[in-house]
């Protein structure tokens, strides 16, 4: 899943995309809006983490283009805390804002929450190889066959399959799926991952659960 991240001081360009490297996302760093805008005009991004205070064409602005005319989702981040300024970030159209210096962690969660919401508002229904999944019904098929699987399986299966092909994070799982982020959890979502493994296989499902070592799971097609 790739990330625009659009600031002028490199030094948080790269610690930025440490993080998200670490977390299985792919960024793609420009110094300025113009920058932003040249690179979208042939590349795809799912989200953007915008500074406020740039050169040229300021974060607000490019903000403002971003969500509207390109539905893409924005976090705002600026050194400045004034209520003026976290306004003007919204009205602008940011999905959130962030003032430096803040925890890489919360940048993390926050970036998964929005492109939790963006995720399930686009994409109800999901069809992938001889499976398809329909979120407004918990309905699972496989080669016409209904599938009745515990809520938890189907929520981690519909993330994957949303994503295909991409690798995600297991915070993200456990943020989507449980709410929090919490080492109690990783138990049991291994023993999900497990079981739905083993209900694809059983029903001869043309797609596998691949884990990515020391980052989440993909799911992809197989002949």
């Amino acid at each position: 899943m790739r990330i625009l991240v659009v600031d002028d001081e490199l030094h948080i360009r790269k610690l930025i995309a440490i993080q998200l490297q670490q977390a299985g996302y792919e960024p793609v760093l420009v110094k300025d809006a113009q920058e932003a805008l040249s690179l979208l005009e042939d590349q795809e991004v799912s989200a953007a983490i915008v500074d406020v205070m740039m050169p040229g064409m300021s974060g607000f602005e490019l903000t403002c283009f971003l969500s509207q005319e390109m539905d893409i989702p924005v976090i705002l981040v600026t050194a400045k805390g004034q209520l003026e300024d976290k306004e003007e970030g919204f009205l602008a159209g940011s999905e959130d804002y962030l003032v430096k210096p803040f925890e890489p962690k919360e940048l993390l969660f926050r970036l998964q929450a929005i492109l939790r919401r963006y995720g399930k508002a686009q994409r109800q229904k999901i069809q992938l190889a001889n499976i398809h999944l329909d979120r407004s019904t918990y309905d699972v098929a496989i080669n016409d066959e209904t599938l009745i699987i515990p809520m938890k399986e189907f929520d981690i299966l519909a993330i994957l399959a949303n994503s295909y092909g991409q690798t995600i994070p297991r915070s993200t799982i456990l943020m989507e799926v449980w709410g929090e982020v919490e080492e109690k959890h990783d138990f049991s979502l291994n023993t999900h991952i497990k079981r739905l493994r083993e209900r694809l296989n059983n029903y001869g499902a043309k797609i596998e659960i691949q884990t990515v070592r020391g980052i989440g799971y993909r799911l992809e097609v197989v002949q």
